[in-house]
């Protein structure tokens, strides 16, 4: 099973790309699109995240992970599905045995859409904190000690960006205690600018989280595109990395010329310079052993010193 919560507006048995309630889905493997019938109780889809994600306890205290993916503009629910398989499978080949679901927005699978797709991703980001990630914060205790994490792609970075920001503006949610361990940006299309240490756009993002990594790539044509749309007015942090000086929370790595020498080589169906990331085993690894927290930044095994400066993944 694959578990999905969804904040598309139903249309019969299917998802339409408008916002609507919130649908918490338990996804048959064999399904290739998500659909309203797939629903079960927020309360049934919370617990069973929760035990899918426990691998074993420490001092007497249950362990545990969940990535929570959040995709990017231009994706159907198939490809939606479709991204969320592919990150659970390259994960656990890595060896992390925590769960993976995804949080659904609405976005079209037309490029045109994309000015569209990014109201309706500011309208709907709030949501990823009540619905998500302070159901999982609520839950936890002192025997139980559960870390959730992000991985947001494209405009999924803009998504959580506006999510977090969102949540800092409402009494009711800033009163509470809530937080994610790991946050990972792939190809994220936010301004570079945007995401500097004393912007007031990302101060709730660092604040509630233990480290964000962002993974960018020069090489990614559709953050060009994506700048077109947007008049060219800032260049886009999964494309150029985000300006210096970096916040202490941050670690841009630079996927560029790791791509350069084996992108090519990527044969998945939608893979593009900007897709790639989920069908790597490098990229897989290196995401791995970020969600595990172990290792220092610089010493991740995956990743060197790049000839521009700053840390890169090993050509």
């Amino acid at each position: 099973m694959d578990y999905v919560f969804s904040v598309r507006s139903a249309s019969g048995d299917s998802f339409s790309n408008e916002p609507g309630a919130s649908y918490f889905l338990q996804v048959p493997g064999n399904a290739k699109s998500l659909k309203p019938s797939q629903e079960i109780k927020k309360t049934d889809w919370i617990n069973t995240v929760i035990d899918l994600s426990q691998k074993g306890t420490h001092s007497g205290v249950a362990e545990g992970d969940i990535v929570i993916y959040i995709h990017g503009f231009n994706n159907s629910t198939g490809s939606v599905l479709r991204r969320l398989r592919s990150l659970k499978k390259g994960l656990k080949a890595q060896g992390f045995d925590g769960a993976v679901i995804a949080f659904d927005w609405p976005s079209a699978d037309k490029a045109l859409n994309y000015l569209e797709d990014r109201l309706d991703a500011k309208q709907s980001a709030f949501r990823l904190v009540t619905e998500g990630i302070s159901s999982f914060a609520a839950l936890q205790t002192p025997e139980c000690r559960i870390n959730t994490h992000l991985i947001a792609h494209s405009m999924g970075a803009y998504v959580v960006r506006e999510a977090f920001d969102d949540a800092d503006d409402r009494p009711a949610i800033a009163a509470r205690s809530w937080s994610v361990s790991q946050i990972i940006f792939l190809g994220a299309d936010v301004s570079a600018g945007s995401m500097e240490e004393g912007h007031s756009k990302p101060s709730s993002l660092y604040r509630h989280c233990v480290r964000l990594t962002n993974y960018f790539n020069p090489f990614d044509n559709v953050l060009t595109l994506s700048n077109v749309k947007r008049i060219g007015v800032s260049p886009r942090a999964g494309r150029v990395g985000v300006a210096a000086p970096e916040p202490r929370k941050l670690v841009d790595l630079n996927c560029g010329p790791y791509y350069e020498k084996h992108g090519s080589k990527v044969k998945a169906p939608d893979d593009s310079p900007h897709n790639w990331y989920f069908s790597d085993r490098t990229v897989m690894k290196d995401m791995a052993l970020t969600l595990a927290g172990d290792i220092d930044r610089e010493k991740i095994p995956t990743r060197g010193a790049t000839n521009l400066g700053g840390l890169g993944l090993k050509p």
